[in-house]
C-alpha cells in the first residue's frame, strides 16, 4: 500500500514530522532565549528503528519548525538514546566560563565488549551556541549502574528547595531518583514504582514536574509521567501513564497508595511524550508533546520516504475531578494562528439522520452536544464512500469512542483497525468535543481536555467530508464552530 503519492497525502500538515526517514521519541525539548528546542530520535539512513540519533528542530511559537543538522551521533560508547536538556544558567557544570548555556543529559546505549548484554549508561554534551553544535562531555559516561541493563531516558531539572539537579529516569519497571550539584556527579536518593501502576512493558521516559491545582498557586501537586514499552501484550500497545503525589527532593510519594491507574491519552498513538523545561514562569505554562505512533506497527506505517510524527503540543494542567485530582490537556493557544475559515452554525437538533458539514482535510471543530434521547450521536470525519474515521458518543455506557476500522489503509497491522473508548460522563447534559483533523490523524479533546484520544489514520480517497449524525433518538447541536486550518508547511 505504499506508494510514491504516501509521502504528500500522508505528510502531517499541522504536526511536526522528520524531512525524511525514521523518528521517535521527542527529547532534550528546553526553551532558550527565544526558541523552543525540540530533539528526537532519530535514523538517518532508514525508515525504520536503528542506529539512534537525536534530531533537532526550533521554534519560536511551537507551530512552525526550522529542520536544523543533527545535534548528537554515536560515538565509542554507543548509540544516542533519549534524554533531556536544561539550561545552565549559573555554570554548575563549570563548561561556559561562568556564563549560561544548554547542556544535554543522554543515554549511551551500547553492548559489554565481547558479550550480546545491553548496556545503557548517562552521558553528557554541552552546547555555547543556542544549541546549534554540541560538544560531548569528555568524561562521558557520567553515571552508570551496572547492575541494570534498561537503565535509559533521562530527565533532569533544577529543583530550588534541595538547590541541586534531580534526575529521573527509568529502570527496568520503575525509576529512580539522583541529584547533583553540577550535572557531572550524581547521587542515588529514591525509587518509585514497584507495586503501582501498570507493570505491563519496560517504563520508559519519564518526566516528574509541579503543577497547581484548579489554578491555585498555593494548592500544588507534582505530576509523573511514565511510558509503557512495546513489550506490551494488551491491546493498546504501547501507552503512557501518570501518577499524583508529592516529590520530596529525594523520591516521589504518590497521594493514593497504591496509586490509581490513570492514562495520559486514551488514544492509541501517544507515546513517550514529555514536557519542556525551562519555559518562563511568566507563561505559566507545562507543555507537552508525544510521538504519534505505537511500537506495535511503528515501523510499518504506509508511509513512503518517512515515518513519524509528533502530536500537537499541548498544555498541561491539574483540576479536581470527583474521582480526584486528575491531569487535563488542551491544544495550544498558538495553534489559532492558523485558523483561516470559520463557520458558526446556530443550535439546531439531529434526529435519526445524518448531514454533511463540509470537506476538506484540515479542520478544527469545536461542537457542543446537549443529551436527549439519542443513544448514539457523533461525527464521521474523513468520510468518503468507503472510508470514515467515526469520533461517538454512547449515552447509555457513557463512553467516548473512536472508530478507525473504516479509515482508510489499516491492513497493514492486526491491530491497527480498531473502536476504543474512554469514560466520558456529561457535564450538565452537555459533551464537548475539540476534534483536529490532520491528513493522517485525528486529536479529540473532550470535555476541555479531560479526556483525550490520538489516532493515527492513513486514509486514501481524496474525498474527505465531515457529517454529524444522530441515531436512535434526537440530539440537539447546541453550537458548531468549524475553522479550516492552513498548513505549517507552506508559512
Amino acid at each position: 500500500m505504499i506508494t510514491a503519492n504516501n509521502q504528500t497525502q500522508f505528510r502531517p500538515q499541522l504536526h511536526f514530522s522528520p524531512k525524511d526517514q525514521w523518528m521517535n521519541d521527542p527529547n532534550g525539548m528546553v526553551f532558550y532565549e527565544g526558541e523552543y528546542h525540540l530533539f528526537y530520535q532519530y535514523h538517518p539512513e532508514s525508515t525504520v528503528w536503528g542506529p539512534m540519533h537525536w534530531g533537532h528542530a526550533v521554534s519560536q511559537d511551537l507551530v512552525h519548525w526550522e529542520h536544523l543538522p543533527i545535534a548528537l551521533a554515536p560515538d565509542e560508547h554507543g548509540a544516542i538514546f533519549s534524554g533531556s536538556a536544561v539550561v545552565d544558567k549559573h555554570d554548575t557544570s563549570g563548561f561556559f566560563a561562568g556564563k549560561s548555556g544548554l547542556v544535554a543529559i543522554f543515554t549511551h546505549h551500547d553492548t559489554i565488549p565481547g558479550t550480546d548484554q545491553i548496556r545503557q549508561r548517562q552521558s553528557l554534551a554541552f552546547s555555547m551556541d543556542r544549541g546549534r553544535t554540541w560538544t560531548k562531555y569528555a568524561n562521558n559516561p557520567v553515571l552508570t549502574e551496572e547492575a541494570l541493563p534498561d537503565f535509559r531516558d533521562p530527565k533532569v531539572f533544577w529543583y530550588v528547595p534541595g538547590q541541586s539537579w534531580v534526575m529521573v529516569i527509568a529502570a527496568g519497571d520503575y525509576v529512580r531518583f539522583y541529584k547533583s550539584p553540577n550535572l557531572k556527579e550524581w547521587t542515588y536518593t529514591g525509587q518509585f514504582g514497584l507495586g503501582q501502576g501498570s507493570h505491563d512493558g519496560v517504563w520508559e521516559c519519564p518526566d516528574l514536574f509541579e503543577l497547581p491545582v484548579d489554578k491555585d498557586v498555593n494548592n500544588t501537586r507534582w505530576v509523573l509521567i511514565v511510558s509503557i514499552g512495546e513489550d506490551v501484550n494488551f491491546p493498546e500497545g504501547s501507552r503512557t501513564q501518570y501518577f499524583i503525589g508529592a516529590f520530596n527532593g529525594d523520591t516521589f510519594v504518590p497521594e493514593e497508595c497504591p496509586a490509581p491507574l490513570l492514562w495520559l491519552d486514551h488514544g492509541r498513538d501517544n507515546y513517550a511524550g514529555v514536557t519542556w523545561s525551562d519555559v518562563p514562569e511568566q507563561q505559566g505554562r507545562r507543555l507537552f508533546i508525544g510521538w504519534m505512533n505505537n511500537w506495535k506497527y511503528a515501523n510499518i506505517i504506509p508511509t513512503a520516504n518517512w515515518r513519524g510524527a509528533m502530536t500537537l503540543p499541548r498544555e498541561l494542567t491539574l483540576a479536581t475531578e470527583s474521582e480526584g485530582v486528575r491531569l487535563h490537556q488542551k491544544p495550544i493557544r498558538e495553534l489559532e494562528a492558523k485558523r483561516r475559515n470559520k463557520v458558526d452554525r446556530a443550535a439546531f437538533e439531529l434526529s435519526n439522520s445524518e448531514i454533511t458539514i463540509t470537506d476538506g482535510d484540515l479542520f478544527e471543530i469545536i461542537a457542543e452536544f446537549e443529551i436527549g434521547d439519542a443513544l448514539d450521536f457523533g461525527l464521521k470525519l474523513r468520510s468518503s464512500e468507503t472510508e470514515e474515521t467515526v469520533v461517538s458518543y454512547g449515552v447509555q455506557e457513557q463512553l467516548l469512542y473512536m472508530d478507525r476500522s473504516r479509515s482508510g489503509v489499516t491492513d497493514f497491522h492486526e491491530h491497527f483497525a480498531c473502536k476504543h473508548s474512554v469514560v466520558l460522563k456529561p457535564e450538565n447534559g452537555i459533551i464537548k468535543m475539540h476534534i483536529f483533523v490532520d491528513r493522517s490523524s485525528i486529536e479529540v479533546f473532550a470535555n476541555d481536555g479531560k479526556r483525550v484520544m490520538t489516532d493515527q489514520i492513513f486514509p486514501l480517497s481524496t474525498l474527505a467530508e465531515i457529517k454529524m449524525y444522530a441515531k436512535d433518538g434526537t440530539v440537539r447541536v447546541k453550537s458548531l464552530t468549524i475553522y479550516t486550518l492552513n498548513s505549517i508547511l507552506l508559512d
